[in-house]
């Protein structure tokens, strides 16, 4: 017979394992990288590595602060893609390292080498402007067999809706995402919001979501108060690679680097 004293605890133990397993299982975190790029111009773009988590910064080459801040960057563990100037369809000047319809694929192989050379632990590009580049299939290739022989990933920033990069990429054998949110083309806190809510939107319905975003002094403020509302969202912040299938080389760049 079990005494009353032991008859109660054996209760409280049944209702709490019962609580237990009546509790919903908690959801896997969707995840988010936030990609900051057009750095390397102003003095002021070094506020942007002041971002908390695990934030991606895109560095135009050849720039009068973008090889200081990219080693920054670096030293702090965070990754840093090359922000690779392409042909715009509206003539806009394009600055150095920039990839045009009138280069061969010899000078589109060095252009891209000088400015890996300058930052040599990139782990890949993505385009800075572009949206006539992109859409032109040998160039394209060009840029992917550059970026297959030196394991790097490729980011379409996405400027035209008619770009071929990911898809040549793909056939390349080249890891490859596309940009879903431009965070501020309007840089008034009000539409930062709406497209960070939008970011979160994305990210819980299809898992993963990438942003753009550029080290605007308004935008620095806006995600300084917004990137912490993630893990209330059930959301984590990522570095860019963990939303890519990389090859085995590709991940042991990354790890050595």
């Amino acid at each position: 017979m079990i005494p009353a004293v032991s008859k109660f605890f054996l209760l409280i133990i049944f209702s709490f394992t019962t609580l237990l397993s009546a509790a919903p299982a908690q959801t896997k975190p969707a995840r988010i990288a936030i990609v900051i790029d057009d750095i390397g111009y102003r003095y002021t773009d070094k506020h942007a590595l002041s971002l908390p988590g695990d934030i991606t910064y895109s560095i135009l080459p050849h720039t009068p602060y973008g090889k200081t801040l990219a080693i920054k960057a670096n030293a702090n563990h965070k990754e840093v893609l090359l922000h690779i100037p392409m042909e715009a369809e509206n003539g806009k000047e394009l600055g150095p390292g920039a990839l045009t319809s009138a280069m061969n694929k010899a000078e589109v192989h060095a252009s891209l080498n000088e400015s890996l050379a300058e930052i040599p632990f990139a782990i890949g590009i993505n385009n800075h402007m572009g949206s006539h580049l992109t859409q032109l299939a040998e160039p394209m290739s060009w840029t992917m067999g550059f970026l297959k022989q030196h394991h790097l990933l490729f980011l379409d920033s996405k400027t035209s809706p008619y770009s071929k990069a990911s898809t040549i990429a793909q056939r390349e054998g080249v890891p490859v995402e596309g940009r879903h949110i431009f965070l501020d083309n309007e840089l008034t806190d009000s539409y930062i919001n709406k497209q960070f809510q939008s970011l979160i939107k994305h990210a819980k319905t299809q898992e993963f979501a990438i942003a753009i975003a550029h080290p605007h002094p308004e935008t620095i403020q806006a995600l300084l108060r917004l990137i912490p509302t993630l893990q209330q969202n059930n959301i984590e912040l990522v570095p860019l690679s963990a939303l890519y299938s990389m090859p085995t080389n590709s991940q042991t760049r990354l790890a050595s680097d």
